[in-house]
């Protein structure tokens, strides 16, 4: 394995490059010798190079400094959902315009992700990451304060945007910063971040909301925000910026990409809830995603210096990784969003207590964090990988049992197993998908990477959205039709109901079909949340299909990159 000190240029790899304060660079990791004359002369091609120097204390302070940063980030793809009508009041808005408090946010996140990849070779880490941690900390002080529904969704936006470059950023240092010896340590610490942030995220929301109000929700970004922009800057220095790369940069291959991911990310958030090609806009959109993604993939693949190079999808380890990562996305974002929908549709309960009941999940990730390390230097990594899958397919098998009376400790088990198995899924899958790639690559194929992943989601929840909407309607004409007043039971339901409103309203009959009518209503939403869990659990257990195509990363798990 080799450091990534500044991959552009041609000298990269033989200048010296300059000490920081404490004497020493993470682009020195590559120690060469010194040029035979001349300042940035190659060395000569004989000379040995030292093994990679010591991982140091500063290194440790600043990568865990951008561990927080992602965090942040991530939680607030979903710290916001459990509290989404509080934030509805709170800015006068409509059932309408509050969605796109979320769909503004991953939008211009998905834009940003695959872009860091080339802003991080410009500007290098270190600069990168102080500017997005920096100004998604200023936006959140900005969402907190707004006072109407169209500055907070353009402020969400920025946010989005500008947090997005924190998570793939990560990914890739960690690869490039450590050996591959401690690599195994790294991911289980990576995983558990990237994994716990979207499932606490309602419980953090619902807490927040209840205790304090829905303007904290943003406002809890501002000190950790503070502490990361600082740590950053005076700790992180794993590469160098190449100004020279804003030659040449491909501003035309950045609008379509824009274009593309934005149109299909609006698409696949707004169809389900419009109608899809029904309503003028999506269909405007999904046209708009066509067009631009044809002219972005022949950009990227003749323009001599791309916004985002897909020759890692070349390795087949990293394709199928990336796939992975999709079908992982698919289950995080979506059992994050159905069971709190069920809890609040079904139960009616509120945002602390789904919160409650949703802590369960991350709990068992946080204990399982340390098996998923133990078993990543002794398991091989696609026997790891296919483990996972079966967990979360089975956990959200044994989830598609619902009720009306569905609690606590009715979905313990299938959180608990879920919770398990995510870490099983999220530390193989990273290093299979990034551990076998040249270092060059690390950072475009981190932004990829992890763009499938929030497409996974994406996509998912659109998928979702339809077959609730398609399957309450089916579920309801099946129980409509049974309703039949002439058969017996339906009478004694109806008379057992008309009496005990006797006395309390003017009609009791009436009273009684309207009440029996919100019980079928109740029974088609559980039945067609248990469809969707079906349908999840299914995706997990086909995703095992793939797995012979999966190469071994290395001789030992933990060496994922030779």
């Amino acid at each position: 394995m080799t450091a990534i000190t500044n991959d552009d240029t041609p000298t990269a790899r033989t200048a010296n490059p300059p000490a920081d304060a404490g004497g020493e660079t993470a682009a020195s990791r590559l120690q060469t010798p010194p040029p035979p004359a001349g300042r940035g002369a190659a060395a000569p091609s004989s000379a040995p190079a030292a093994g990679p120097r010591p991982v140091t204390t500063r290194d440790w302070l600043g990568f865990l400094s951008m561990v927080v940063g992602m965090f942040m980030a991530i939680l607030d793809i979903q710290i916001v959902s459990s509290s989404l009508s509080e934030i509805q009041a709170g800015l006068a808005a409509s059932a309408d315009e509050i969605s796109w408090v979320q769909t503004s946010y991953l939008i211009a996140e998905v834009v940003m992700i695959p872009l860091s990849g080339m802003l991080a070779r410009i500007l290098s880490t270190r600069v990168l990451f102080t500017i997005a941690a920096a100004g998604f900390t200023l936006t959140s002080v900005a969402c907190a304060f707004t006072s109407s529904i169209e500055s907070m969704i353009v402020w969400r936006a920025l946010q989005g945007f500008i947090g997005g470059a924190m998570i793939p950023t990560v990914f890739a240092t960690s690869f490039s910063l450590f050996p591959p010896e401690k690599r195994a340590g790294v991911s289980v610490m990576i995983g558990l971040v990237a994994t716990m942030a979207p499932t606490l995220g309602p419980t953090l929301g619902g807490w927040l909301t209840q205790s304090f109000s829905w303007h904290w929700l943003f406002l809890a970004n501002v000190l950790p925000g503070i502490a990361v922009t600082s740590l950053v800057w005076t700790l992180v220095d794993v590469d160098k910026p190449n100004p020279a790369l804003r030659k040449g940069f491909d501003f035309i291959g950045l609008g379509l990409m824009a274009a593309f991911l934005g149109s299909l990310e609006f698409v696949v958030e707004e169809g389900p809830r419009q109608d899809w090609f029904e309503d003028e806009y999506v269909a405007v959109f999904a046209v708009v995603a066509a067009v631009s993604a044809i002219g972005f993939f022949w950009r990227v693949l003749t323009y001599r210096n791309p916004i985002v190079e897909l020759r890692a999808f070349l390795d087949r380890n990293f394709a199928i990784g990336s796939l992975y990562s999709f079908i992982i996305g698919i289950g995080l974002y979506g059992a994050v969003y159905l069971q709190p929908l069920f809890l609040a549709r079904v139960r009616g309960l509120n945002s602390l207590q789904i919160g409650t009941i949703m802590f369960v999940t991350g709990a068992f990730q946080f204990l399982s964090a340390p098996i998923a390390g133990v078993l990543s230097k002794k398991l091989d990594l696609r026997v790891m990988l296919a483990m996972g899958l079966c967990l979360f397919g089975t956990g959200v098998w044994l989830n598609a049992h619902l009720t009306n009376q569905s609690g606590f400790w009715e979905l313990f088990l299938p959180q608990a197993v879920r919770g398990l198995s995510l870490m099983l899924c999220f530390i193989p899958v990273n290093t299979i998908a990034l551990g076998t790639l040249p270092p060059e690559q690390l950072k475009n194929a981190s932004g990829l990477y992890n763009l499938m992943r929030n497409l996974g989601g994406a996509i998912g929840l659109a998928a979702i959205n339809t077959v609730l909407l398609e399957r309450a309607s089916l579920h309801m004409n099946r129980l409509g039709d049974n309703l039949n007043l002439a058969r017996p039971l339906v009478q004694e339901t109806l008379d057992g109901l008309a009496t005990k409103f006797d006395g309390l309203v003017a009609d009791p009959q009436a009273a009684a079909m309207k009440t029996l009518a919100r019980m079928v209503e109740r029974e088609a939403m559980v039945l067609t949340f248990n469809d969707c869990l079906l349908l999840m659990a299914g995706v997990f257990f086909g995703g095992l299909l793939l797995m012979p195509l999966v190469r071994r990363p290395g001789g030992k798990p933990a060496a994922a990159d030779h």
